[in-house]
């Protein structure tokens, strides 16, 4: 397995838990409408917390935008929640001039989200398409991280290292 793998795994029982019920997370979008991780409900979502300041957190954002460009095909949607304290002008202006073309949201400085902490940034959870958060990571995380992760979850592929392994 996977050594990336394994720790995503690790930690998405840390992190997440189980949980018997859907999250329904809501929050407003760069241009002030509410949107709901419920309007993905069938799909893989990919939820990344992230600041403009954050170096880790722009060095993933490239594989996050091929992760969102390519994923849409099989069903993986990234959505971006910014988790900082800035204005929407320049918040605007740096998701353009970075060309991210996966959903942002904008989120208050809480302690605890609905899909759980937010101890450091980066941080990323994984929603199955059930809607329960799977997988959680804090720190930079890869698009092959990501998919591996997906595929060892699918019904249809069975990895050696799945989690009913560990």
């Amino acid at each position: 397995m996977n050594k990336y793998v394994f720790y995503l795994i690790l930690i998405s029982l840390s992190l997440c838990g189980l949980r018997a019920q859907a999250v329904d997370y809501q929050l407003d979008d760069l241009n002030g409408k509410r949107q709901s991780l419920e309007q993905y409900r069938g799909q893989w979502v990919v939820v990344n917390f992230w600041a403009s300041w954050c170096s880790t957190c722009i060095k993933e954002i490239p594989d996050l935008v091929d992760l969102h460009q390519q994923g849409g095909e099989s069903g993986i949607v990234v959505i971006g929640v910014n988790y900082e304290d800035i204005s929407t002008a320049r918040l605007k202006k740096f998701v353009s001039d970075l060309a991210i073309p996966y959903p942002i949201w904008r989120s208050e400085l809480v302690p605890i989200t609905p899909l759980g902490r937010v101890p450091a940034l980066p941080t990323t959870y994984i929603i199955n398409p059930e809607g329960h958060p799977v997988a959680g990571e804090v720190g930079i995380v890869s698009r092959q991280q990501i998919e591996a992760y997906i595929l060892s979850k699918k019904p249809d592929i069975r990895l050696s290292g799945s989690v009913e392994d560990i």
